[in-house]
């Protein structure tokens, strides 16, 4: 690792959703924008899910034996949307807590399975408010060690709804928990009422920090420029009594991060959400939050300045959501780069000693360290020049940007006319004419009314899945796509917005911006027959060596051959969502693809060694577990509608013996 940390000048701000785009026609790639490990007992999911490792201590399949992996078993949760308005993804990671396997479905009914047989225990329904957004990124467990061994919610479950509760319920059971909130579950409030049922839910795990359950957001993407606040709510784990908020967004001149925001802008934008999960160290009582963009993503005239603690890490104490630390990766966000991943939580060699250390992969490809006791970047950064040319009348730019010194980016950042592909030299051409006629560049080039190259998209590079680290090599594995995408900033008055427009699958998306002088439309760069304009592969993972900054590996990851009906296997990459899992047994496990493959990988050297086909697209994150002395590998597979994917119900199980 680097010694002497550069320092930046600038150093803050803050989280929120999703998009996606897709595109059908012969070989259709569909591009979305749009959250790890082991589990055991109930303390053992909390710490291991909410450092965010993705790591398995368990070996019994490993690089020997690993062809002999087959499936165990297979639950249908009975959840297939075929709606075409709907966003819908089978996103869970499930959960072993107290003996059951426990799986959060795409409406949020929790279901606990036997972990052995995938025979059904229990069922709990959340009953909520029906809204536009069918998914579930997980759960989390607490264990009270003050309350008897037998009593009833020893350990409970909190999950989060779209309708924006808070539900803790028995871990044994399935029933809501009496003492907590009213009958188990806590009404959120939100800043303001929506303008649709579902504008603000909470998406992700909720973290849990020393009794303190912290819950995040989704605040819908480009709807409004004055849109609800994406503010951070913590609450009693035992009562479910308020006890602080958090706020990425200054509404006070008296806040520090108000002074990144010129003109006196603060206070009237929205969103800032923590969307993606969060990351704790009970150790250090301190609650990680990967925030987003202010609203609204694409167009940042009526919010200038750097925009804190928008687009960063922000560190809290748990037990008062006072601020310790942060760093902003973006500043003044306009180009949807959220911090979409849960952060990594690691002992890291470095000067000779183990730091406990902070990771974050970013959408640009950047992965940032730091001690996460202080703050303190362990890999140096520079702020760098970047484009100030080709933005709309009225925009405010950053002069610089973030960039970490020697570690790899794991994204293509900018594109030109030469970098224009083809299958053949007549697509070819027309990329390189279409490329030719947008505003394109090197990364940070500013959206504009002629319509500007994204690269990577604001679908990543990396994305929510985030990485996974091994802890024996120091390897942090992570996947990423590589399809560019064209935003362009439409003056509203040229443009007649339909209802649904934003998620018309196979269609550019038309976003509102209300409050801003444009209408958003983004859609990705294809060719004539639907391919990226870009040079495969379309979507990798890369291995990266934490202790030395190198590169030690990256493959294609997905082939097209069901995108293309094509009668062999093309690695050639797909995009895709999902997270990777490392075991001790030497393994890197993700589905992530297009084409619906589950897929082990030789973490030493990326090599597939192992493969099997999906019922439907596993856009999730895998999860390993030890049950009757044998170990499993579990995968939701339902896909992803807006990419166009696959569609199912399962819930599919992987073990070396029957």
């Amino acid at each position: 690792m680097r010694k002497n940390p550069v320092r930046s000048p600038q150093g803050s701000r803050r989280g929120r959703l999703l998009k996606h785009l897709a595109a059908p026609g012969a070989l259709s790639l569909a591009l979305a924008i749009a959250a790890f490990g082991p589990a055991f007992g109930a303390e053992d999911v909390t710490n291991q899910r909410q450092m965010g490792v993705k790591f398995s201590p368990l070996k019994q399949i490993n690089k020997d034996n690993v062809g002999a992996l087959q499936l165990a078993w297979e639950y249908h949760t009975g959840e297939v949307n075929h709606l075409t308005n709907v966003l819908d993804a089978f996103e869970d990671e499930p959960s072993l807590i107290d003996g059951s396997l426990v799986v959060c479905t795409t409406s949020r009914r929790l279901i606990a399975l036997d972990p052995a047989n995938g025979k059904q225990r229990w069922v709990y329904d959340p009953r909520q408010v029906s809204a536009g957004m069918r998914k579930c990124r997980g759960i989390s467990a607490w264990s009270d060690n003050a309350a008897p061994a037998d009593s009833t919610c020893k350990t409970r479950l909190f999950l989060g709804t779209v309708d924006y509760r808070l539900i803790a319920v028995d871990s044994k059971t399935g029933k809501p928990c009496p003492d907590f909130g009213d009958h188990g579950q806590v009404h959120m409030p939100k800043s303001k009422p929506e303008i649709f049922p579902g504008e603000v839910a909470a998406g992700s795990r909720p973290a849990v920090v020393n009794g303190v359950v912290v819950v995040g957001s989704t605040v819908a993407d480009d709807q409004r420029f004055d849109a609800p606040s994406g503010r951070v709510l913590a609450f009693d784990a035992r009562s479910g009594k308020p006890l602080w908020e958090f706020d990425p967004l200054p509404r006070t001149s008296s806040d520090p991060a108000a002074a990144t925001w010129l003109n006196g802008s603060a206070g009237e934008e929205g969103a800032g959400n923590v969307w993606a999960e969060m990351a704790v160290d009970e150790s250090l009582d301190l609650v990680y939050l990967p925030t987003s963009s202010p609203s609204v993503d694409f167009y940042g005239g009526l919010r200038p300045g750097a925009n804190a603690y928008a687009d960063s890490i922000v560190a809290l104490k748990g037990s008062t959501g006072q601020v310790v630390w942060h760093f902003q990766f973006t500043h003044h966000n306009l180009w949807d780069y959220d911090t979409p991943s849960q952060p990594l939580l690691i002992d890291l060699p470095y000067n000779g000693k183990s730091v406990p250390a902070l990771v974050q992969t970013l959408k640009t490809g950047m992965i940032f360290i730091f001690d996460r006791r202080t703050g303190e970047p362990l890999v140096p950064y520079v702020e760098r020049p970047v484009p100030q040319q080709g933005a709309v009348p009225g925009e405010w730019l950053s002069p610089t940007q973030p960039f970490p010194v020697g570690l790899p980016i794991l994204a293509v950042q900018g594109l030109t006319p030469d970098d224009a592909w083809g299958f053949t030299p007549i697509d070819r051409r027309l990329c390189k004419k279409r490329i030719s006629e947008l505003n394109y560049g090197p990364i940070y080039t500013p959206p504009s009314e002629k319509g500007t190259i994204l690269m990577p998209a604001a679908a990543g590079g990396p994305n929510w899945g985030g990485g996974a680290y091994d802890p024996a090599s120091h390897l942090l594995v992570v996947p990423s796509n590589r399809v560019p995408m064209v935003v362009t900033l439409v003056p509203r008055e040229k443009i007649k917005l339909s209802k649904d427009q934003a998620i018309e699958t196979g269609k550019p998306m038309i976003f509102p911006s209300a409050g801003t002088p444009y209408v958003t439309k983004i859609e990705p760069l294809l060719s004539s027959v639907g391919t990226p304009c870009t040079a495969p592969p379309w979507a990798v993972l890369s291995a990266v060596d934490l202790a030395s900054g190198s590169l030690r590996w990256q493959v294609a990851l997905g082939s097209i051959e069901k995108l293309a009906h094509l009668p062999f296997s093309w690695e050639l990459g797909t995009p895709g969502a999902g997270g990777p899992l490392i075991t001790a047994g030497g393994l890197v496990f993700i589905g992530y693809t297009l084409d619906d493959e589950f897929r082990a990988f030789d973490l030493r050297t990326g090599d597939t060694v192992w493969k099997t086909s999906l019922p439907a697209a596993g856009m999730a994150t895998p999860v390993a577990y030890e049950a009757n002395g044998e170990q499993y590998v579990v995968l939701t597979a339902g896909g992803h509608s807006m990419y166009g994917s696959t569609k199912g119900d399962s819930v599919v199980a992987y073990n070396l013996r029957q």
